[in-house]
């Protein structure tokens, strides 16, 4: 009997919940816990795509989301929901740990008494377009006052959850995590202002269109932009300024890529915007940012006020550019400062590995495994 992830989405994922779900069951499964992680198959064993070694005692188990040929194109988290569930009619489960409300729910209701723990990294109800918003209050209530036990990604998801809904079982606050590089990073803090960079989505509440306008208050600076798509890297493209910083887009790299640039950078930059989005984050590249020992330029928001002290990035007005192009250049102009700040938030980045939240989730699982 094993803990099983359902992950309804295809693995491996241009998306940072796709190596956050892979490096949570490997975290989980070097605790000693068995664990089988059902995804979509898009092509490469997701733990080899992501360069995470698999653990010997997790199990893949590839299902599909589709309909068979000629109905291919469609596709759903029900159609998912309902091949592994017939699969573990079968297979058995001791519990599951899932992220995917949909598949929660279905779980949750076609096998009532093995114990669910439910991972919450955003409150839907809040995030979702309000024409849907009632609906969704209902879905999610009836995930989390059902549910075995509860994972918040942050204090902020977990405040929130609590105001929403009546919750019984024990909710625990547990942040995303990183994997720590032992040898530390070797950085020219001198020429600090030619290693800016930021790492992550261009969704619009990631802010990176005003780390585009900030870069055309920066002649003299180069700014790397890993991540995003073709389309997104034309339309950022073209707002960046002649006469200001030189902006490169380096587009969707490999992880183990992103991880190199980072230790090779010196200022990284976390621009996240007042979104309900940005209310409930646990950015996984704040942490590769901190690991790679990076001095900081991030958004004021609560949900980073989270992770980090007063002096330990340099904070400003979410969607500022002016702000945040003058956050940048001071640090830039300060090399002794900023190379304090990134020994600093290194140091801190060895309480956000994969392994302490993989500690940490098999202190919430045991119990619920063990009943079985």
């Amino acid at each position: 009997m094993k803990l099983v992830y359902p992950f309804p989405e295809p693995l491996p994922l241009a998306r940072a919940r796709g190596i956050q779900t892979v490096n949570t069951v490997r975290a989980i499964a070097a605790q000693g816990i068995a664990v089988t992680l059902a995804y979509v198959p898009a092509g490469a064993d997701p733990f080899d795509a992501y360069a995470v070694p698999r653990p010997d005692n997790v199990e893949l188990a590839a299902v599909s989301h589709r309909l068979p040929w000629p109905l291919q194109r469609v596709h759903s988290n029900s159609i998912f929901g309902a091949r592994l569930a017939r699969r573990l009619r079968a297979a058995g489960a001791a519990a599951f740990l899932a992220r995917h409300l949909k598949i929660a729910r279905l779980l949750g209701e076609r096998f009532a008494r093995t114990p669910l723990v439910y991972e919450a990294h955003e409150v839907f109800a809040d995030t979702v377009a309000p024409a849907r918003r009632a609906g969704m209050l209902a879905l999610e209530a009836r995930v989390v006052e059902r549910a075995s036990a509860l994972v918040a990604n942050s204090a902020a998801t977990a405040r929130r959850l609590r105001e929403l809904y009546r919750i019984a079982a024990p909710l625990e606050v547990i942040p995303n995590g990183v994997d720590y590089p032992e040898v530390a990073p070797a950085k020219d803090w001198s020429r600090a202002q030619d290693g800016v960079i930021y790492a992550g989505s261009f969704f619009g509440w990631k802010g990176v269109e005003d780390l585009v306008a900030a870069a055309a208050r920066l002649p003299g600076f180069r700014v790397r932009i890993l991540g995003g798509d073709d389309a997104g890297i034309a339309r950022l493209r073209a707002r960046v300024a002649e006469r200001g910083a030189r902006v490169d887009f380096a587009g969707r790299v490999p992880h183990a890529q992103v991880m190199a640039e980072l230790a090779r950078a010196c200022i990284a930059v976390l621009p996240n915007r007042a979104d309900p989005d940005s209310a409930f984050t646990s950015p996984i590249k704040l942490f590769e940012y901190m690991a790679a020992g990076c001095a900081l330029v991030v958004s004021d928001l609560p949900s980073l006020r989270e992770v980090l002290d007063p002096d330990e990035a340099a904070w400003v007005a979410p969607g500022d550019a002016t702000a945040l192009a003058a956050a940048i250049r001071a640090l830039a102009d300060d090399p002794a400062r900023a190379s304090r700040m990134g020994e600093r938030v290194r140091e801190k980045a060895r309480r956000y590995t994969w392994s302490a939240r993989g500690e940490r989730l098999a202190r919430t699982l045991r119990p619920l495994l063990e009943r079985r």
